[in-house]
């Protein structure tokens, strides 16, 4: 699919918007490689607390100076997240690393560090990343841009159930809502839809549908190009 250079297709949007997941079907169906910006920011997030200094004492010096400890290894459609050599990724998604890592990805010398390790992973091969920010501030001239949108009340249900692995209770979803709405408005400088993107909103779609869309663009883009 690439011509003179490598197609970079984004994928942004709010938490819980089924980046990561979408971005990785869609990756394995185009032959691309997904680059996951969150796994970074997760990462640096369980390297500083095996450090085991208090957060108060993450200065943005401290936070960054843990970044030689963590690389992504390239797999056939993906990247792997290692810290200090050896593969984390079942502890960077675990709720000790969920529940502090919102302190570390606000940080700008964070963001900074992190967009440029998108960006050496995406100087070899096609890749589909996704993030917060990845059509407009990484990859402002990226082929394809997706930005995913659903209702807050949805979002919340997917990520119980698959937090939960059963279907959630009514006032499980609406605790779950509040704070999702919580975390938009924390993240709204974050999360910034780029002009040129294409807005897909899922709330009423199966992720087997949101990838075919996506897909489909991709193809039709790359065509033209």
């Amino acid at each position: 699919m690439s011509g003179d250079r490598n197609v970079v297709i984004t994928i942004d949007g709010p938490a819980a918007s089924g980046k990561s997941s979408t971005a990785q079907w869609v990756a394995e169906k185009l032959g691309f490689r997904h680059v996951d910006s969150g796994s970074l920011y997760r990462a640096l997030t369980a390297a500083l607390l095996r450090q085991g200094a208090p957060p108060e004492r993450w200065t943005p010096a401290v936070m960054t100076g843990q970044g030689s400890r963590v690389a992504l290894r390239p797999e056939p459609t993906s990247f792997l997240t290692l810290i200090d050599g050896v593969p984390a990724e079942e502890e960077i998604r675990g709720t000790l690393v969920t529940s502090h890592v919102s302190l570390v990805a606000r940080v700008p010398e964070v963001r900074a560090w992190v967009n440029a390790r998108v960006r050496e992973a995406a100087q070899d091969h096609d890749v589909v990343v996704d993030g917060r920010d990845m059509g407009t501030a990484v990859f402002p001239e990226a082929t394809l841009k997706i930005f995913l949108i659903a209702d807050p009340w949805e979002r919340a249900r997917r990520r119980l159930a698959q937090r939960l692995e059963r279907g959630a209770t009514e006032e499980e979803i609406a605790a779950e809502t509040a704070l999702l709405v919580q975390r938009d408005a924390r993240d709204a400088t974050q999360t910034v839809q780029a002009k040129d993107a294409v807005v897909l909103d899922t709330t009423y779609l199966t992720q087997a549908e949101q990838v075919e869309r996506i897909v489909a663009l991709a193809r039709a883009v790359s065509h033209e190009a």
